[in-house]
């Protein structure tokens, strides 16, 4: 009866495990090789030479380089703020019940539309003329900023987009987490005599620690991967000279564009270990002060 069960199962799940291992697991391990692929006939593939080439040209390549440098720009530009942003709109959606699911669908909406949408509207806000963001701006005397056309500002521009279409998916997350944490702690503390500040910080933070450690590892992961807003943003550029090169972005051009399939390969595994580093640190660190 196991054997027939277990038969049943693996018929079930072969064609997942097919799909998975076809265009997943076999693309790794094939993109792992070829960035050992010293030297490599793409047409007829054959390697005749592995070597370590392809890092030693990501070492030496500073366009590489300025695009590791615009990925950790991002990443410490976009999680801090979207985590804080969401955390606080999520407390304020949880204290309200009037129109409750109204404003959660609202806030949500960004994050499941298409990226290229969302980012044509973006252009036209960010539009150095006829831009309502520079328009606003105006309102306080700011002279109109080249928001997509000037090296200086394509980063705080590419930023600004990714955390207003990032915090729906964050704020459903604490709220979740917020409403697991029971009244009885609340009305403990308030017993004690403690106030609103107080028992969001020994109360609230405590118990949204996993929660919080959750968004922070998607967050961070997600960064480290963007790719399609600046694809989209952009015009399928890297912004003004490449003001807004991120590896993820690194990696389509050495492939699709110049089709240099090993040094892509390689770009992709330093940001592979990059996440993998980070992620290890955050487990380590949640095991440190993280109860649940």
């Amino acid at each position: 009866m196991k054997l027939k069960d277990t038969t049943k199962a693996a018929l079930y799940l072969f064609p997942a495990l097919l799909i998975i291992g076809v265009f997943t697991i076999y693309p790794m391990i094939k993109s792992f090789f070829m960035s050992f692929y010293a030297e490599y006939d793409y047409f007829n593939d054959v390697v005749h030479r592995y070597g370590f080439d392809n890092f030693v040209y990501l070492w030496n390549d500073a366009v590489f380089h300025k695009a590791l440098q615009n990925t950790f720009i991002f990443v410490l530009g976009v999680v801090p703020v979207s985590i804080l942003l969401s955390l606080w709109i999520a407390l304020m959606l949880n204290s309200i019940t009037f129109l409750n699911k109204f404003f959660r669908t609202i806030y949500f909406i960004p994050f499941v539309t298409s990226v290229v949408a969302v980012s044509i509207v973006w252009r036209w806000i960010f539009h150095s003329n006829y831009g309502i963001m520079n328009y606003f701006l105006s309102w306080f005397g700011v002279e109109p900023i080249q928001w997509l056309t000037s090296t200086e500002w394509a980063m705080p521009s590419l930023i600004i987009l990714s955390i207003w279409k990032g915090l729906g998916y964050n704020i459903i997350i604490f709220l979740a987490g917020l409403q697991t944490i029971g009244d009885t702690y609340y009305n403990a503390a308030r017993i004690d005599g403690a106030n609103i500040w107080n028992r969001f910080l020994h109360v609230t933070l405590p118990q949204l620690a996993p929660t919080t450690f959750f968004v922070s590892i998607i967050s961070i992961i997600g960064s480290f991967k963007v790719f399609d807003e600046i694809y989209a943003l952009f015009d399928g550029k890297a912004g003004p000279s490449n003001s807004a090169l991120t590896v993820v972005y690194y990696v389509f051009d050495k492939f699709y564009g110049e089709w240099n399939f090993g040094v892509a390969s390689a770009a992709a595994y330093v940001l592979f270990a990059i996440i993998f580093v980070f992620t290890l640190l955050q487990f380590y660190i949640s095991k440190k002060k993280i109860t649940y």
